[in-house]
């Protein structure tokens, strides 16, 4: 039976009159632009990153962990903590750097000036370019890449904004929405799960950034680690996801970066040097 009391009629012009409702009804607004002014702080190193350590925030700590790991001491990082629930990404510095006032954002100051960089995606191409690295430079391979990285792009809403708005974060429980959206998930997950059971990554038999964009996803949802929705999606059934995930869980540089810009304890709220993660892994 449907968790819908009454069929909701649609007006003929959409008019923002109340809030939403839900976790996220305190950010939300149908309007773009700074709601206050609020000066970003900057570290010393050359990368500044203003983030959260959402899905998204995640994929871009993985891959500045991984860099300095693979010896690249150019992606030395401040991450700053920007409080999305409080509406930090409203704030006159940060939509001065992303106008669509969403996590994370990236400011090189490495050169003559700064260069921003927003949109996930965006950010690790910059960054694979950048240090030539995790992304391959024979041309086929590089497409195979990047092809699976925007897959991640394109596809990751209908987890997020789909399947775990709903599942989580609505005021009410939708029947027809939750059921829509884990669908579609598990088609996702099915797609990665047949990609994988072929080769030991997802562009083929290197880690790259196709791994480090769909990981904080589609493995935090099999590990259980996002919208507690595991056991819900039988997350045991993609057994080639499951071991793919286990497998980048258990990098160094992957442990180091899921901590950064979180708020839990035994994680890092800010990080600005190696010794910050002293004590947590």
């Amino acid at each position: 039976m449907s968790s819908q009391s009454s069929e909701y009629v649609p007006p003929k012009v959409w008019a923002w009159e109340k809030p939403s409702g839900g976790r996220f009804a305190n950010v939300n607004r149908p309007v773009s632009g700074a709601t206050h002014e609020q000066v970003l702080p900057v570290g010393d190193h050359p990368l500044q990153l203003y983030s959260q350590g959402t899905p998204n925030g995640i994929k871009v700590t993985v891959m500045l962990e991984e860099l300095l790991a693979a010896g690249h001491t150019g992606a030395e990082y401040d991450a700053w903590l920007i409080r999305i629930g409080e509406g930090d990404q409203f704030g006159s510095g940060f939509v001065a750097l992303n106008p669509n006032s969403k996590i994370p954002v990236l400011v090189d100051r490495s050169g003559p000036a700064p260069v921003n960089v927003f949109e996930s995606g965006a950010i690790l191409l910059y960054l694979a370019e950048k240090f030539r690295a995790f992304l391959p430079t024979e041309p086929a391979a590089r497409v195979e890449c990047l092809s699976w990285l925007f897959w991640q792009v394109g596809s990751a809403p209908y987890v997020g904004g789909g399947f775990g708005h709903f599942y989580v974060y609505a005021p009410t429980k939708i029947e027809y929405a939750i059921n829509r959206f884990a669908m579609e998930t598990k088609r996702q997950l099915d797609v990665l799960d047949q990609r994988l059971a072929q080769h030991e990554f997802i562009a083929g038999d290197a880690y790259t950034i196709a791994d480090i964009a769909i990981w904080p996803w589609y493995g935090g949802l099999v590990l259980g680690q996002t919208y507690g929705a595991a056991e819900f999606l039988s997350a045991q059934d993609y057994r080639h996801v499951v071991r793919w995930a286990d497998q980048i869980a258990e990098r160094p540089a992957v442990r180091r970066g899921r901590l950064v810009n979180r708020t839990a304890e035994g994680t890092l709220r800010e990080r600005h040097a190696a010794s910050d993660f002293n004590g947590l892994v």
